[in-house]
């Protein structure tokens, strides 16, 4: 029998086996305390699974739980109920919260700073806070907003219309409230029934079982990766011929938070890893589902299925490769990694342009994430003309984009906002995601196709601390609402490949204001 630890949550005495798990696991797989998030599995590096260990924030995954034995742990479910209600309230007011999978970590950060501040708040000490977190969704911004919106009054908004909204910019069934900021999305792995098995990929092609995330990770015998110093090859080779523009772009990690998730029981309909949010379209056709599904038949009981962070990146889909040459005419040549679809999005806003589909080594890609295809093409177009033009995306919305004082200024319509607070959230979020990609993001993939940045921190997301600031102005319309978000994303990549004078291969390094 191993030893007992002993310590805090909440309040609460805690007793359990010194057998060597994380605090995360602890809080997460044995007490049920779902607000402490995994998105790196576990490399310590996005900060969701923050708690308080005697009133200091820590990241709990990277955390053996022996270390703190005789000491108090403090989780968002264990903040006096006004504050977390505040934080809530203060994150959904400011439009800081979309899928609201990193958000219950950064509260915990952001609480935490607060309470050492007093009255001598900061948005830049904020902002250095949020060094040890990562968000994908929200741009930063309005998080920054939502830690000096913290105990205001919040306006009165119409629910129903923000939702109607955030499906409309998220591309599926989303939720809007305090609640999300709160971690209470619906994520599939927050809702397992007690007693599941859990399958882990063994990195074998199969799946290794336990009864408990460690023993299944202690089963799959693989050793976390890290991120290697290989220099980033580009893909492709430019189509030849006499270009005006050429536009080159590298293998990029969508990056959502939650990594891939699902659970069944014998015979039943296996939770979707969707959740509050799509992951940008990188989750649309994930085979998590299927795999629980025929677990749980093989086994005779419900079955946890889970991919680790390295798992999301050897396999989960991403946005097609392109190498695009473009005369003065306008029309030209776009040589893209071979997927279904992607010459007919393409051709949606680049008639002009002939597609060359190749295949190459390397990562599976889909046309589901967000813009793939058209957005490249529509940003290879734009170089040719002045920045005064909007892009329209194929779903109708558009957006103007341009950069003045070190910021960026987006001008977007798509009909009626419905609710400004979620429509703007959205777009600055398609702001932060089109500027890390134009100039830090990318994944180093070898000659034989094997990903080597297989940590969170190795794909190059632009943090807080370097977001340039986004201004948004709405145009308001009697029109039915149309997606604004990805015309906003193709149009801040237009305006940033342009600050940066059009360098051929993305990314082009950061700009220099």
């Amino acid at each position: 029998m191993a030893a007992a630890l002993e310590f805090t949550v909440d309040g609460r005495p805690i007793e359990v086996p010194d057998d060597g798990a994380s605090l995360m696991e602890v809080l997460r797989d044995r007490l049920g305390i779902c607000s402490v998030k995994d998105g790196c599995s576990p490399q310590g590096q996005c900060g969701c699974c923050t708690v308080w260990v005697d009133g200091k924030p820590r990241v709990s995954c990277v955390t053996p739980a022996r270390r703190v034995a005789g000491r108090e742990i403090t989780t968002l479910a264990g903040l006096p109920a006004d504050t977390r209600a505040a934080w809530g309230e203060a994150f959904c007011a400011a439009g800081a919260s979309q899928c609201g999978f990193c958000t219950p970590g950064i509260i915990m950060r952001l609480a935490g700073l607060d309470a050492r501040s007093g009255e001598s708040r900061s948005r830049s000490a904020a902002a250095a806070a949020l060094a040890a977190h990562l968000c994908r969704c929200t741009g930063w911004q309005t998080i920054l907003e939502a830690w000096e919106h913290f105990g205001a009054e919040s306006p009165v908004r119409d629910w129903a219309a923000a939702t109607r909204r955030a499906e409309i910019e998220g591309g599926g069934a989303q939720a809007v409230g305090p609640d999300v900021a709160l971690g209470a999305g619906g994520f599939a792995d927050d809702t397992v029934p007690e007693g599941a098995l859990v399958a882990l990929s063994d990195g074998r092609g199969g799946w290794a079982l336990g009864e408990t995330v460690a023993e299944a990770r202690a089963a799959a015998g693989k050793v976390q990766g890290r991120r290697t110093p290989t220099e980033r090859p580009m893909p492709l080779d430019f189509p030849e011929g006499d270009w005006a523009v050429r536009l080159r772009t590298s293998w990029v990690e969508p990056a959502y938070l939650e990594t891939d998730a699902s659970w069944c029981v014998p015979g039943g309909q296996p939770a979707s890893p969707l959740a509050n949010g799509g992951a940008f379209g990188a989750k649309v056709a994930s085979p998590l589902p299927e795999f629980a599904r025929e677990l749980a038949d093989e086994h005779g009981r419900a079955v946890r299925v889970l991919w680790s962070r390295e798992d999301t990146v050897r396999h989960g889909p991403k946005r097609p490769p392109v190498a695009i040459g473009i005369d003065a005419d306008g029309h030209g040549v776009v040589r893209v990694a071979r997927t279904p679809g992607v010459a007919d999005a393409i051709a949606s806003v680049a008639p002009a342009l002939a597609v060359e589909e190749v295949d190459i080594a390397g990562l599976p890609t889909s046309i589901a994430i967000r813009g793939a295809g058209w957005v490249e093409a529509a940003v290879a177009q734009s170089a040719l003309g002045d920045d005064s033009q909007p892009i329209t995306s194929p779903g109708g919305g558009s957006a103007r984009a341009e950069w003045h004082q070190g910021g960026l200024r987006v001008l977007v319509c798509g009909g009626d906002p419905l609710d400004e607070v979620v429509l703007r959230s959205y777009c600055i979020g398609a702001a932060h995601m089109a500027y890390s990609w134009v100039t830090s993001e990318a994944l180093t993939v070898g000659p034989d196709g094997q990903v080597h940045d297989l940590t969170i921190r190795s794909f190059g997301v632009v943090p807080a601390s370097r977001m340039p600031p986004v201004a948004v102005e709405i145009e308001s319309s009697p029109d039915q609402p149309v997606n604004c978000s990805d015309a906003v994303f193709a149009a801040v990549a237009a305006a940033t490949w342009r600050a940066a004078g059009h360098p051929p291969d993305w990314p082009t390094g950061p700009l220099d204001f």
